[in-house]
């Protein structure tokens, strides 16, 4: 198979199901945020953090590949003639949103409470998770956006809303665990 299928060569892309838009279709800008969100976590998984963290960014990477497949699906070609799912993956779960919930409170357990909205920074790795949580914000406002347009499956919303909350409090222990400064913001008077 080949990478390039010169299909696209005139601006626009195939949906799952065939379906061609622009490129430039809120759905490919949901699912196309989606990716780069995936790509901004393996570069956290890729520095040099607890195993625990990097096992943990995997589960949240495949499950951002069943976000994407979601968002790329039109609703109207989620079934097949026959009634068969199209799509025919593990959807986002509850359990999904409840292993973020229950690692955000694992690694919350350990930290200072937050008095103050802190500036992001403070090292290279805990940079790189708070590029990821504005990605991942980003990402959910276009799927909400979408959502208005075509419903789509609301666990995917809370997913990303839910990863958001992860990807801060991950960048909040990653300071803890590099001993990063974590600076706080104070507005001015």
């Amino acid at each position: 198979m080949k990478v390039y299928t010169k299909t696209g060569d005139k601006g626009t892309t195939a949906l799952f199901g065939g379906t061609r838009v622009p490129k430039h279709h809120i759905r490919i800008e949901s699912y196309g945020t989606v990716d780069e969100l995936n790509s901004h976590i393996g570069l956290i998984r890729d520095q040099d953090i607890n195993p625990f963290y990097k096992t943990a960014l995997i589960e949240i990477q495949d499950r951002l590949f069943t976000v994407g497949a979601i968002l790329a699906t039109p609703p109207e070609k989620e079934t097949l003639k026959n009634g068969q799912k199209r799509l025919n993956i593990d959807r986002i779960s509850e359990e999904d949103i409840a292993f973020l919930e229950q690692e955000i409170d694992k690694m919350d357990a350990e930290l200072p409470p937050m008095t103050h909205f802190v500036l992001p920074g403070g090292h290279t790795t805990v940079s790189y998770c708070h590029i990821a949580r504005c990605v991942c914000r980003r990402a959910e406002r276009l799927a909400v956006h979408l959502h208005e347009i075509e419903p789509t499956d609301e666990l995917v919303l809370t997913y990303l809303n839910r990863l958001s909350d992860y990807l801060f409090v991950l960048a909040r222990k990653l300071s803890h665990d590099l001993n990063a400064e974590e600076v706080k913001w104070i507005p001015r008077k």
